[in-house]
């Protein structure tokens, strides 16, 4: 019976681990394509946007997530549309979005598949952003090959635009970011396996070139300079392809004294059915270079993720939206707000890292109310140390603020919200917060 219930436990504990694990990095929806931008000491995570019952591309608009510890992600929703350009079609093809700030403001370069590449512009990251030119902003003989643009800016201020597959071209962007000049270059020497996707970056004294690489499968190779016009001498893999996922895209920054690669898989779609659809999911690993300025090789996305780089703050009112990890929820935006939808029973949200210091006694959420549940504050564990529960009545037009007394607790945990109810949607939830 000993070893019986040995193997039980440990079981269990592979079960926890397995549904707690922080890859990729946001469940509620599909993203891929991720453009992370280092600004005001904060994350901004833009993303491409497979639809739910998307079978092959269907992408309709562009997503903003943000992080200021690489581990827990707060959803702003849709910042950007294939509406937002009038001469552009709006039934499909909002593919790899990138972003870039100069100069207080800041500037999304979309591609819009088919039909080229647009510039849109905002005062803020978070939007609303706005086409200033009302028309593409690179226009070619090769539109088809134009997708997946990338915006650098030198340490001597030019900037340049980067874009293509199957071949690779860039063109110096005039201060302005919405104007060229001179020619769009195409380079002759395209970086070996180069597939599409490129992601320009300068690190000490060397220039690079991340892209997907090779196909397909794809991985994340890349490419060095001493000059952001090349030539790319191809340095290997920062990803190796895998049957595990069908594309890739890179993503890089540095962010608080550490790199950080990003990328997409199709790991949340292949937990769910075996049927292949285009629906991936952002993912990102630390990233490290080698003396000489070569990047050392990252294995395949693993379930931990990074390190999480600071704690997470409880006594703060925090969007529901914000996760580290969840199971079974959605989330919708309305006007300028974001809920957590489609709650049901045995749902969760976790957030990671959460530090209570002294001691934490009272818990207050902000729900809107359907057939009424209640949430379970866990710690640790979906099955941990249960510390309070707050009872959702049922049946209110609109958000109202739940207050519950819970055991008192102190010090750095997990936390989980587990979601209990009878059949159906329980609530939305706005925004939470811990009391001392």
């Amino acid at each position: 019976m000993s070893i019986l219930n040995n193997a039980v436990t440990v079981f269990a504990i592979i079960l926890v681990t397995t549904a707690t694990a922080q890859k990729p990095i946001v469940q509620t929806k599909y993203t891929a394509d991720p453009a992370p931008m280092v600004y005001n000491d904060t994350i901004f995570l833009y993303t491409s946007h497979d639809e739910d019952d998307a079978e092959g591309f269907k992408m309709l608009d562009w997503l903003l997530y943000t992080s200021t510890d690489m581990v827990n992600w707060t959803e702003h929703g849709a910042v950007a549309s294939l509406k937002d350009f009038s001469w552009a079609p709006q039934d499909n093809g909002a593919w790899a979005v990138q972003s870039i700030e100069r100069d207080g403001k800041f500037y999304l370069y979309c591609p819009m598949h088919g039909s080229g590449i647009g510039v849109l512009v905002s005062d803020s990251p978070y939007g609303p952003f706005k086409d200033p030119l009302g028309k593409r902003l690179i226009d070619t003989d090769h539109i088809w090959n134009d997708i997946d643009p990338s915006p650098f800016i030198d340490d001597d201020g030019q900037a340049y635009l980067y874009w293509g597959n199957p071949d690779v071209y860039y063109v110096k962007l005039n201060k302005d970011m919405i104007s060229i000049e001179g020619d769009v270059i195409k380079i002759n020497s395209k970086p070996d396996n180069y597939q599409e996707g490129p992601w320009v970056w300068k690190h000490d004294d060397h220039y690079y070139m991340a892209y997907a690489s090779t196909c397909c499968p794809e991985g994340l190779g890349y490419a060095m300079s001493d000059s952001p016009q090349g030539p790319w001498e191809y340095k290997g893999m920062i990803m190796d392809a895998t049957e595990k996922t069908r594309g890739n895209h890179p993503g890089i920054i540095e962010y608080k004294g550490k790199s950080y690669a990003f990328g997409h898989s199709y790991d949340i779609l292949k937990s769910k059915t075996s049927t292949f659809y285009e629906r991936r999911s952002v993912d990102a690993a630390e990233m490290k270079y080698n003396e000489d300025g070569t990047i050392q090789k990252i294995p395949y996305w693993n379930d931990k993720g990074p390190d999480q780089i600071e704690n997470l703050n409880p006594f703060r009112r925090t969007e529901a939206e914000t996760m580290a990890w969840s199971e079974g929820v959605k989330t919708k935006k309305e006007q300028d707000m974001i809920y957590v939808t489609s709650i049901n029973d045995g749902d969760y949200i976790m957030v990671t890292g959460a530090d209570f210091k002294d001691g934490a006694s009272k818990f207050n959420v902000s729900a809107q109310s359907f057939s009424g549940g209640s949430i379970e504050i866990r710690l640790d564990s979906k099955e941990g140390r249960l510390i309070g529960t707050s009872k959702i009545d049922k049946a209110y037009d609109s958000c109202k603020i739940y207050n519950s007394d819970i055991e008192k607790v102190r010090g750095i945990h997990d936390i989980f919200f587990v979601f209990k109810g009878k059949s159906g949607e329980l609530f939305h939830l706005d925004y939470w917060e811990f009391q001392k």
